[in-house]
């Protein structure tokens, strides 16, 4: 019999959603992203302390301003766990711009070319690497800066179809819509109970899929943050899943049928193409309560992540 799993594989490209190397290693997925919870984990487990020790010790060797030199170490982890998940993965590492930034073009703009540079010197090309931004207006806009010089990048915190529309006008070669967390906001609301057919994140990826596809767009649509299984199922077919290894591993143990329910030929209903610019697009997401809630928790969820990493990094470097 074959897996859930493997069955998935022949349609959508899968993504392991961690910054545990030994999960990956085991796994075998074709991509691989991490965020600044994921690292965090990452760096406390005593298996990867070899990687925190040299970031440590690089830093330690840094003049400046403890603060920078802090920050600096942070980057260095994360382009450290990065080119460690580049050497297994035969497709691209996803790594992510300091989610304080989040309303700063310029600056994130600048934190992304340095973490590019950084992978460049360690012999990973940057067709190995996707950045990842949350998508703000201006994350939005930086990400239409670094794709205008060739560093793809990938849209996280995506709870929206005018997040998505925004993206796709700025060439943004990935996004990532979240399933799950637009069904915990949809529960926490009083909705439901739902199933996989009327789970509200799965029915967002379904329109911005069918909106891309309808309208020849071709920012890839990788579906992320799922609660269960179900929800994964309700998306075979999607460009791509990025999937925690729990449920990677439960789809591996799973060998019932998958059927296929996305397909580019076959997208309906799909939305208007809607015209965006600064005014129209923050008028858009702020009439979307959930997203606007949601993005705003997220940045400031990945935010109380980075600080923490920083305080950790902080107290070992002595």
């Amino acid at each position: 019999m074959t897996s859930k799993l493997a069955r998935l594989r022949d349609m959508t490209v899968v993504v392991a959603d961690t910054g545990d190397i030994e999960a990956v290693r085991r796994l075998a997925p074709q991509d691989c992203t991490t965020n600044p919870t994921l690292l965090f984990k990452a760096v406390k487990d005593p298996a990867y302390a070899h990687i925190v020790e040299e970031a440590l010790g690089w830093g330690r060797a840094q003049g400046g301003a403890r603060e920078a030199v802090v920050a600096a170490v942070c980057d260095r982890l994360a382009v450290s766990f990065g080119t460690e998940l580049a050497g297994i993965v035969p497709g691209r590492v996803s790594t992510e711009v300091d989610a304080d930034l989040s309303f700063d073009t310029q600056a994130s703009v600048e934190k992304a070319r340095a973490l590019i540079a950084d992978y460049a010197a360690r012999g990973v090309s940057r067709e190995k690497v996707l950045i990842k931004l949350a998508a703000t207006w201006e994350g939005i806009r930086a990400a239409e800066t670094l794709q205008g010089e060739g560093i793809d990048c990938n849209l996280t915190l995506l709870f929206s179809l005018v997040q998505a529309a925004a993206s796709a006008d700025a060439g943004v070669f990935l996004i990532s819509p979240f399933v799950g967390r637009i069904l915990d906001w949809h529960v926490k609301a009083g909705g439901g109970p739902y199933d996989a057919e009327t789970d509200p994140g799965v029915l967002s990826v379904r329109r911005i899929y069918a909106y891309y596809k309808a309208h020849g767009i071709g920012t890839v649509v990788m579906g992320a943050s799922f609660r269960n299984a179900g929800e994964i199922e309700a998306l075979a077919g999607c460009d791509r899943l990025t999937i925690s290894p729990a449920l990677l591993e439960a789809l591996a143990a799973d060998e019932g049928d998958l059927p296929r329910r996305l397909a580019p030929d076959t997208a309906a209903d799909a939305p208007a193409r809607m015209a965006l610019d600064e005014r129209a697009f923050r008028f858009a997401l702020n009439e979307d309560a959930m997203a606007t809630e949601k993005l705003a928790e997220g940045i400031r969820g990945f935010v109380a992540d980075v600080r923490s990493l920083r305080a950790l990094v902080a107290s070992k470097l002595g």
